[in-house]
């Protein structure tokens, strides 16, 4: 989901505009952070002018690659401009799997993360935007998620890690 998603990019930082953490796009020695289109049409500068290998750049602090940049990512919830107005905070998921013959405003799925044609605005963790659901683009993949519940008790005692 898109809540899913921006918890994953945050990598538990709360307020960070981006997933690596501060509010620049650039490290300490100049280079850039990620994937994406710096300047007006300028897409080598931050080393690729597609996409590139997944562990190029620095992962964030859960240890994910590419939360930003490279590709958008799709998520499951569906487009609404006015949707955090009527989403709560307990249940923040809008959702609607539209049928073929839907109106187009019914086909939209948020895509957050930014990609390598997009300005670093995309990249923000709280910058969202859409694509039609039955259409396919170059920029925009998709992550495999899963739940996780955790290490059950004996595993825990019987680990040399702490």
């Amino acid at each position: 989901t898109e809540s899913e998603w921006e918890y994953a990019a945050r990598g538990g930082l709360a307020l960070s505009m981006y997933p690596w953490g501060g509010p620049y796009t650039r490290n300490y020695s100049g280079c850039f952070i990620a994937n994406f289109k710096p300047l007006r049409g300028n897409y080598v500068d931050d080393g690729g002018i597609r996409t590139l290998q997944v562990t190029t750049y620095d992962p964030n602090e859960f240890g994910l690659y590419d939360m930003a940049g490279n590709v958008a990512e799709w998520t499951s919830n569906a487009f609404d401009e006015s949707a955090y107005s009527f989403t709560h905070d307990l249940s923040p998921n809008y959702e609607y799997n539209a049928i073929p013959d839907d109106p187009p405003a019914l086909k939209r799925k948020v895509v957050r993360g930014g990609s390598w044609k997009d300005i670093a605005y995309y990249l923000q963790t709280g910058t969202r935007t859409y694509e039609y659901q039955d259409t396919s683009k170059c920029y925009i993949g998709f992550r495999c998620v899963r739940s996780y519940m955790g290490r059950d008790r004996n595993d825990w005692d019987n680990s040399r890690f702490y």
